[in-house]
Formats: C-alpha cells, sequence, structure tokens
C-alpha cells in the first residue's frame, strides 16, 4: 500500500465508496492508474471489486450488463458509463485469444497478476492509497514495457498483448523490456490467430501516437511479417534513385513521422515560415478519424514500388504507375484489416494523388483541385508535404518551393469560393431542364461543359452567363 494520492472524478469515487459502504472492496485500477500517475488524463476509469456482478447491479440504479459472464458491469452516473469488474481469474487459455473459463475471487493480487503488463496491474482507492504488487511505479519511472510474471505466460494467454506491447511503447515513449521482448520473438506465429480487427484497433493507436515510428519494432521483432507483409518487402526495397535516400518502408515511415511532428508543433526547418505555420494549424484542425486517414495514407503511399520498381541503363529505379497500383493494393489492406469505408475510400483517393505535381498557375491548381476534390484537398497538400520531407535532402528546397506556391494559389482559390465541381455551379440540372434539355446523358455533358468553362474563367459562374453558355453548348453538340 501506497500514502499517494490520486485525484478520481466524482463519479469514480461514488461508486467505489458505495461499494466499500456494503461492504466489498473497489479500486480504480488499470491504465486510469498508469495515465493519472503520469500526469495523463485517462480516457477511462475502470474499476475492480469483490462484489459479484449481481451485487453490483444491486447497489446502482442504472447499469448494463457490459460482459456479465466475465464480471463485467457497466455503471451509468451523469450519462456516461463506468465498468465494474468483479476480482477474477482466468482459465486456461486454449485459443490465444480467449480464457476457456472465468472463476471470480476476493483476492485483489490474484486479480492484477492476470494483467498484460506491471505499468497496467496497479489499483487505487483512497482508503488504501496505491497498490502496486509487482513494481508498476519502478517501470513507470524506468520508462520500460514490463509483462506480469512470465512473458512467455503472458503473451501465451492473448498473443495480441505482443502488439499492445508496442502501442504502449509508442504511446508513453518507453521501451520493452529484454525478456519481454525475446518472449515476444518467440510467439511472433500466434499473432495469427488474432482477429483483424484487434490488429487493427492496436495498429491505429500505435500510428497515431506520439512515436510511430515504434512501428519499426513490429517489423524488427517479425509482427508485420503476419498482419503487414507488404510493409516488409517495402523495408528491403532500395530504391537506387537520387530523389530517394531511405528504402520505400523507411521513407514511409518517416512520412508518419513527419505528420505527427507537424501535429505536435515542431519546427519544420526545411519549410518556409508560411508553409511551416499553414500545416501546424491544418494538421491542428483534423479530427483523430481524419489524423488516422492521413498516418495510413503515408504508411501505404508507396505500397506498391516493390512491385513495379524498374532499373534503367544508369542503375537509377523507377516506379512508373505506382501511385495508381499503391491506391489499389491500399484498398485491399485497410479491408483485409478491416477498416471502415469512408476511411478506405479517402485514402484510397489521397494515395491516388499523392504524387500529382500541379502547374504553378491558378488555372492548373484549380484543376487539380477539381480532380484531387475539395473535401481532401487540403490532405493531400499535408501528404505532399510530409512526403517531399521524407525525400533526399538536397531535393527538398526546389519541391518545397512549388508545393508553397500552390498551396497559396489554393488559399485564394478557397478564400473566393471559386467552383471546382458541378454543384459548386451557379446552374444545376433543373435550370437546364427549364431550358429545354432533356434529363439524360446530354445534360450531364453539358453541366460537364460549364464546369470546364468555369475551371478557365471563375467569373463566368453566373446564371446568366452559364444561360448563355448552355445555348452555345447545346448547339455544338447537335452539329
Amino acid at each position: 500500500m501506497s500514502e499517494y494520492k490520486m485525484t478520481m472524478p466524482q463519479e469514480v469515487v461514488r461508486i467505489i465508496n458505495t461499494l466499500e459502504e456494503h461492504g466489498y472492496e473497489a479500486y480504480a485500477v488499470g491504465g486510469c492508474v498508469r495515465d493519472a500517475m503520469l500526469g495523463r488524463t485517462p480516457e477511462d476509469w475502470d474499476i475492480t471489486t469483490s462484489a459479484k456482478p449481481l451485487e453490483v447491479k444491486a447497489l446502482f440504479r442504472k447499469t448494463i450488463d457490459t460482459g456479465l459472464q466475465h464480471g463485467t458491469i457497466t455503471v451509468m452516473m451523469n450519462g456516461e458509463g463506468y465498468e465494474v469488474t468483479t476480482y477474477r481469474i482466468d482459465g486456461e487459455y486454449e485459443d490465444g485469444r480467449h480464457p476457456k473459463e472465468v472463476a471470480f475471487t476476493t483476492n485483489l493480487k490474484m486479480d492484477l497478476e492476470r494483467r498484460d503488463f506491471t505499468i497496467n496491474a496497479m489499483a487505487y482507492n483512497d482508503r488504501s492509497g496505491l497498490v502496486d504488487e509487482f513494481d508498476g511505479v519502478g517501470d513507470l519511472k524506468k520508462g520500460i514495457i514490463r509483462c506480469v510474471g512470465d512473458a512467455g505466460q503472458r503473451f501465451d494467454e492473448d498473443a495480441l498483448r505482443m502488439l499492445r506491447a508496442v502501442r504502449f511503447s509508442g504511446q508513453l515513449g518507453f521501451v520493452i523490456e529484454p525478456d519481454t521482448l525475446r518472449a515476444m520473438e518467440a510467439r511472433i506465429q500466434n499473432l495469427e490467430k488474432i482477429s483483424a480487427e484487434r490488429i487493427r484497433v492496436e495498429m491505429t493507436k500505435l500510428l497515431i501516437s506520439p512515436n510511430p515510428g515504434t512501428v519499426r519494432v513490429a517489423y524488427t521483432a517479425g509482427m508485420t511479417k503476419v498482419f503487414l507483409p507488404e510493409l516488409d518487402r517495402m523495408m528491403t526495397c532500395d530504391q537506387q534513385n537520387h530523389h530517394h535516400c531511405y528504402t520505400v518502408g523507411e521513407h514511409s515511415i518517416h512520412g508518419i513521422e513527419r505528420i505527427q511532428s507537424i501535429m505536435a508543433g515542431e519546427k519544420q526547418e526545411e519549410l518556409s515560415g508560411y508553409a511551416g505555420e499553414k500545416l501546424r494549424k491544418l494538421c491542428a484542425s483534423l479530427d483523430k478519424k481524419q489524423y488516422t486517414m492521413l498516418v495510413l495514407t503515408m504508411l501505404l503511399h508507396d505500397v506498391a514500388k516493390p512491385a513495379v520498381m524498374t532499373l534503367d541503363d544508369n542503375g537509377e529505379g523507377h516506379f512508373y504507375g505506382h501511385p495508381e497500383k499503391s491506391a489499389a493494393m491500399a484498398r485491399s489492406i485497410l479491408k483485409r484489416l478491416t477498416y471502415d469505408n469512408d476511411t478506405i475510400d479517402t485514402v484510397v483517393r489521397l494515395i491516388r494523388y499523392h504524387d500529382y505535381r500541379m502547374e504553378n498557375t491558378m488555372r492548373a491548381v484549380r484543376r487539380a483541385a477539381s480532380k484531387i476534390g475539395r473535401d481532401i484537398m487540403w490532405m493531400e497538400f499535408v501528404a505532399q508535404y510530409a512526403d517531399v520531407l521524407s525525400q533526399s535532402p538536397d531535393t527538398i528546397a526546389a519541391k518545397t518551393a512549388k508545393l508553397d506556391a500552390c498551396m497559396e494559389k489554393y488559399e485564394d482559390i478557397e478564400a473566393k469560393n471559386q467552383p471546382l465541381c458541378v454543384k459548386d455551379l451557379a446552374v444545376n440540372g433543373r435550370d437546364l431542364m427549364q431550358e429545354g434539355i432533356k434529363t439524360g446523358p446530354q445534360l450531364g455533358k453539358i453541366l460537364q461543359g460549364l464546369l470546364e468553362a468555369v475551371l478557365e474563367e471563375p467569373e463566368r459562374n453566373t446564371k446568366e452567363q452559364l444561360l448563355v453558355l448552355v445555348k452555345e453548348l447545346e448547339s455544338g453538340s447537335n452539329d
């Protein structure tokens, strides 16, 4: 027991106090204790108790049977849910994923020793203070990820814990303790038993963590060979091209690290003041899902390069058609990893156009934005900058200068709300039908012709001018 004092939400205190007042033990447990001790704000507060599930239900007005067979009840307070789980001992794990059975216990230590890592096996309440049976505090101070008890046994129980170790390493900036790492490396193939959904959750948390480059640990330990073998091929593909100083895989990981660095507000020495500030604001405006889309884009934007690579007579590497082929491969990979359709479609579009080089004119930038899509254009700029910043240092200045000029022009296009798609036109299909145009292919063709005209000259996007142009286009189509 420890004299350490932790500030907990009043709802958590109330749940613990209620259970204690009725003769049960109860503690905040796991990740919330870890995060609070690190000065971080816990996302969730979990509670462990000696009370059985039905005993918990009897004490609170509103509960949800979240996982009754595993002893978990969600207690609802002020619109928030708090998981309360009975102390338990996990039975034999037959599939490397789930215990065959669980048995409830009244012994807190027995509950804590079934948990994955020492830093996640601490419990706290105001009456007893901190309960740390496995030196989780010491490991927090040392900055290490270490299993509770025998690492091999913990990973045999649930193979996903191996990827969780890498994820925590990325999130916390900790290193994996050597014995824990060796136990992981000896059991990599057990990851084949883990569902794609569970892999996806851990991989995503790692990639959007403050240290996404920790994915290299998953690669060197052999994990990605199981769930993302494409990355292994990328990591060994020397690009042999003067634009690049890294393998395809290292280039891609550096791209993710660049986006994270920009998101963290770190100064990018290679960027102009304009670009650095603009990208910082763009990244700060992203929600979690958009940020996930961007890091997945950087991870997979060159995934087809090993397959399409050719060498010219001078030994220079070329990757003709790689954006389109990478987009197709990314779609397949993301489906395999069970990402949602919106994420897949957006990432595929970003990859398809990541190498699209705009000319430095307003007309060219408008056409590029029309092709790429206004909805992802700013994200595409972030991806293109991250791509360039992860290439050979002596090629960066010229490429970023061109991107700066194009981004400034696109900012002007947005400020003037210039039309970029058919929906932006001052007329619509109904207007054309009122002019005698029949619904069907011709109507769509004329709308596209109007868009082409306003992409060239945005000032023509008025109803009067476009209706005049409709007559010209209709006449031309009838010739």
